[in-house]
C-alpha cells in the first residue's frame, strides 16, 4: 500500500461498513475491508473497481482460527485507524425470532452465539491487531456500538443483543485504559438507528449522514476522548 494512512474496517459488505470504506477510499486513504465471505455483495464489487487502494480480507469475528489467520496475512502492517464494525442482531428475521431475545422464552444457544460474535469476536480482532495499530502514525481504535447497550438510556428488551453490547461497551473502556500507555485512542460509537438491512425496515438516519458524523469526530478525537461513548452526532451517550 502506498504512503497513505491505512483504515481497517470489519463488516465491510455492505451498510455502514461499506460506507466506511467508501468514503474514506474517497478521501485518499488505503481501506483494508474484510468481509465473512469472498462472495461479495454488488455495491461492495462496484467499490473495488473504483479503487485500487482497497483490499479485501476474508474475516469471521466470531471464529478465532479466522482471526488468527487476518493478524497473520496483515502481520508488518501499520493500521492508522482500526474500526470495529462487524456484528449481529440475533437470528433473522428479526421480527420472528424477536421471542428467543425476550425473558421467559430466551434461547441461551442464541444468546451464546450473540455474544461470541458482537462481544468476544470484536475484542480478539482488537487483541490481533493491536500491534498493527501500535506501528502505525494515528493510532486509533473505533469501536461501533448501540445505544442499546447503553444501562441508562435504553429500555429495549432483546437480550442477547442488549446485554452483548453494553458488556462490548464496558470491556473497550478497560481496553481504553490498557492502550493508553501505548498511545492508542480506544473510542466507542454509535451510528445511530441507520437505514440499512441490519435496521430491520426502520431507521431515522441515512447510512452516508451517519458515516459523515463519525468521521468528523474521528478526525478530531485526541486522547481525552479515549474511552468515551459518543452518537454519530457527538452526543455523549449515558452508560
Amino acid at each position: 500500500m502506498s504512503g497513505n494512512p491505512v483504515m481497517c474496517v470489519t463488516g465491510a459488505n455492505r451498510g455502514i461498513g461499506l460506507e466506511l470504506a467508501r468514503q474514506y477510499l474517497a478521501d485518499g486513504w488505503n481501506v483494508i475491508a474484510t468481509v465473512r465471505s469472498m462472495d461479495i455483495s454488488d455495491e461492495l464489487a462496484i467499490v473495488v473497481e473504483a479503487y485500487p487502494n482497497l483490499r479485501i480480507e476474508q474475516l469471521e469475528i466470531g471464529d478465532a482460527e479466522s482471526v488468527r489467520a487476518l493478524a497473520e496475512r496483515l502481520s508488518g502492517q501499520p493500521i492508522d485507524l482500526l474500526i470495529n464494525n462487524a456484528g449481529t442482531f440475533g437470528p433473522l428475521p428479526f421480527v420472528e425470532n424477536i421471542q428467543k431475545q425476550r425473558f421467559g422464552t430466551v434461547d441461551l444457544d442464541v444468546w451464546s452465539d450473540v455474544l461470541r460474535v458482537n462481544t468476544l469476536g470484536t475484542i480478539n480482532v482488537t487483541e490481533a491487531l493491536v500491534d498493527n495499530v501500535v506501528a502505525s502514525d494515528k493510532k486509533m481504535i473505533v469501536t461501533l456500538s448501540s445505544g442499546a447497550g447503553s444501562i441508562g438510556g435504553s429500555d429495549r428488551t432483546a437480550m442477547a443483543y442488549t446485554t452483548s453490547k453494553a458488556a462490548l461497551n464496558k470491556a473497550m473502556t478497560i481496553v481504553a485504559r490498557t492502550l493508553q500507555e501505548r498511545d492508542v485512542v480506544v473510542a466507542i460509537m454509535c451510528p445511530g438507528y441507520v437505514r440499512t438491512r441490519m435496521g430491520l425496515g426502520g431507521g431515522d438516519v441515512d447510512v452516508d449522514e451517519s458515516v459523515a458524523g463519525l468521521r468528523s469526530l474521528i478526525s478530531g478525537f485526541t486522547m481525552a476522548d479515549s474511552g468515551t461513548f459518543r452518537r454519530y452526532n457527538g452526543d455523549v451517550i449515558p452508560w
